[in-house]
């Protein structure tokens, strides 16, 4: 593995002889607009392995993405290769539909310290609840960035991570020709502690998420990736292109349904991938995305 040849991956050109938070944060902001958050491979017929050399050989050499444990495996050893110090944590994704988080950890993140300072860096959850910088580890205070306002709160040795969501004008909802303001809201992401975690103990996730039956990545296939103002996402056969504080801190929303023989196309042109093997969507419940 090389990390010049990930940097090329993810079109980084910049300094990174100093482990300074600029760097951290535009490293971080070229791989999440570089490489999908994806979930492909399930639906390809193919297995996701949480061995590095084979995430390596995925995302930098096949060009493809992946999902958390994927995304933040590979975006972890890039940070380590540059002198960063990184510990592994483990998060317990939101369930809206449940209005509860999962008892076991079910999201891989990282904990990075810079000047006796902790930061979250997440390069791996994708969609319009992906951070865009690194986060500074303290519970109650706002932290704006594009894709809208998060913060952390902290209770008992739990963080919980959410996102204050813009409001949303969003087009040809529902295949019409008319316009619908969503209201704005605080969403929940993710709780988690700092618990140091080895990739060895998402094992047991990693193949849980890929093989039950009421898996959100079982009953959806999906394909995000960040953009210069905005984030599109492929779900099924939906294709939402969404730009951040379009105006008045108002998000626009555009939502296409797409023919089975258009996806191959999208695919490449709109998130740069080209899989090997027969893909088939998939979206048959309403989970996270």
């Amino acid at each position: 593995m090389d990390i010049k040849e990930y940097f090329a991956r993810i079109s980084y050109r910049g300094s990174y002889n100093k482990p300074d938070l600029p760097t951290l944060s535009d490293i971080l902001q070229h791989h999440i607009r570089a490489v999908p958050f994806e979930n492909l491979s399930i639906h390809c017929g193919e297995r996701i392995e949480l061995d590095l050399e084979a995430i390596y050989n995925k995302i930098v050499r096949k060009k493809r993405g992946g999902w958390c444990m994927e995304n933040n495996s590979l975006l972890s050893w890039a940070l380590k290769t540059l002198g960063y110090d990184i510990t592994l944590l483990g998060a317990n994704v939101y369930v809206p539909e449940r209005n509860a988080y999962p008892e076991e950890f079910n999201h891989l993140l990282m904990k990075v310290v810079l000047d006796g300072k902790s930061y979250i860096v997440d390069g791996g959850f994708g969609i319009a609840y992906q951070m865009w910088q690194p986060m500074e580890l303290i519970s109650g205070t706002d932290q704006p960035q594009t894709p809208g306002v998060f913060r952390f709160l902290e209770e008992g040795g739990t963080w919980y991570f959410e996102k204050v969501k813009r409001k949303q004008l969003v087009l040809n909802q529902d295949a019409s020709t008319s316009h619908k303001v969503e209201d704005e809201v605080c969403r929940p992401i993710y709780i988690f502690t700092l618990q140091p975690r080895d990739i060895e103990e998402f094992r047991r996730c990693n193949a849980l998420l890929q093989t039950a039956p009421d898996s959100p990545f079982t009953t959806k296939s999906l394909c995000s990736l960040q953009t210069a103002d905005g984030v599109r996402a492929l779900v099924g056969w939906k294709l939402t292109e969404m730009k951040f504080n379009y105006r008045d801190n108002m998000d626009l929303v555009e939502i296409r349904m797409l023919a089975d023989e258009e996806i191959e196309k999208t695919l490449k042109e709109k998130f740069n991938i080209t899989l090997d093997k027969k893909f088939v969507p998939v979206n048959s419940k309403r989970f996270l995305f």
